[in-house]
């Protein structure tokens, strides 16, 4: 009979994972156990997907705020350090400016407006272009932005970013300054030495600052890349991709995850004979047309993945072919037509018609999209993914 179902994605139950635990062996017990209870057959080129939270938990990668602040003080010292581009997050960055703060005697807290680089929102368009302002070109003190906007609150948090780290600053005992704007070099009027909290756009950032006259330019990527006090690290990402996991530690994004992923394919395969693709996922790359926020405030949406998950898709759009290429033809007639084309399609589709419409992006962000949108980020309890189909077309 054919075959009437195509990509399935499946989230799997675990174990709750703790520091010290052997993950390898954990996904690898999930994935077949899953397989039992729920009747799938493991295929060649099925994908297992794991959230980076449990690999970085099952590494104890985890840092205090007291080591975030050692780190920023040796980088620093006793300067004024201009932190710029933080997205408003009390779960991603907040944690992390308790850190920064701890470290310095003076903040000069530069946030970009109308939103941060991912889309939380300060204020809307509509509300600058009735004040009149320019996000590109007008620099805002944190007077002139109360004088024309008062107090604005995060729509879904409730949270007014500008009060809430202002006081988190304060606390830590450290003076602070809140300026907004769009430009990076606009910081260089109250300082010179820079930590730049922005997550994609972190290079040109850096790169614009050093050509300014900074003299002292990291990003968030250059601390923590080393263990601090016994601390965890990530030699790639620094405090890139961390969460808040207590009131005063943050879990790191997960390194050495090329070994893991391997590993877990190597595993299986003995097991079952087949070749599963397996990778790491942090957040999906995708944008909420309500809420304006992108969701990816990690700095990659995979930081590991086997061999088979390397490139782009290379489909065909079968509503093209049917309203074009077979448009006098329906029923089976057509399906075999379909059919027979997609077999012989061309191994690099790039700028050709039929293509057009399809999504060029890599299969790592796309995969990566739907295990997260699979696992969701609360209470469902599915930490590993297991997708079937993704590999599949037409004639399969």
């Amino acid at each position: 009979m054919e075959r009437l179902v195509g990509t399935v994605s499946r989230g799997l139950r675990a174990p709750i994972i703790r520091e010290g635990d052997d993950l390898v062996g954990i996904v690898v017990k999930s994935v077949m156990g899953a397989s039992e209870n729920a009747g799938f057959e493991i295929m060649d080129k099925d994908v297992v997907a794991i959230t980076e939270a449990v690999v970085a938990r099952a590494q104890g990668n985890y840092a205090h705020v007291d080591d975030i602040a050692a780190d920023v003080k040796s980088k620093f010292g006793d300067d004024t350090v201009g932190v710029i581009f933080p997205i408003l997050s009390r779960n991603r960055f907040a944690i992390c400016l308790r850190g920064i703060a701890k470290g310095a005697k003076k903040i000069v807290l530069m946030l970009s407006y109308p939103s941060d680089e991912v889309g939380n929102h300060l204020i809307d368009f509509d509300s600058l272009d009735e004040k009149g302002i320019n996000p590109w070109t007008d620099v805002l003190t944190e007077a002139k932005y109360r004088e024309l906007f008062g107090i604005q609150k995060h729509p879904f948090t409730g949270v007014d970013y500008i009060e809430y780290y202002k006081q988190l600053i304060t606390d830590c005992g450290t003076e602070v300054e809140i300026v907004l704007a769009n430009d990076c070099r606009a910081v260089l009027d109250y300082t010179k030495s820079v930590l730049c909290c922005d997550i994609h756009t972190r290079k040109r950032t850096k790169r614009l600052l050093k050509a300014a006259g900074a003299e002292k330019v990291y990003g968030l990527d250059d601390i923590m890349t080393a263990s601090v006090n016994g601390s965890g690290f990530n030699a790639d990402y620094g405090l890139l991709g961390s969460n808040k996991a207590t009131e005063n530690t943050v879990k790191l994004f997960p390194r050495s995850c090329q070994v893991f992923v391997d590993e877990v394919q190597s595993r299986l395969k003995a097991l079952t004979g087949k070749n599963v693709e397996v990778m790491v996922y942090g957040d999906g790359a995708f944008k909420d047309p309500v809420g304006k926020i992108w969701e990816l405030a990690d700095p990659v949406v995979s930081p590991a993945y086997t061999a088979g998950l390397v490139g782009t898709p290379n489909e065909v759009k079968l509503k093209y072919l049917a309203d074009n290429d077979f448009a006098d033809l329906k029923g089976e007639e057509l399906k075999a037509a379909i059919s027979e084309y997609i077999k012989n399609k061309d191994d690099n589709l790039v700028g050709q018609m039929v293509s057009q419409g399809t999504t060029p992006r890599r299969l790592t962000d796309l995969i990566g999209s739907l295990a997260d949108l699979t696992s969701g980020s609360g209470d469902k309890g599915t930490p590993i993914i297991y997708i079937q189909g993704y590999f599949d077309n037409y004639t399969k």
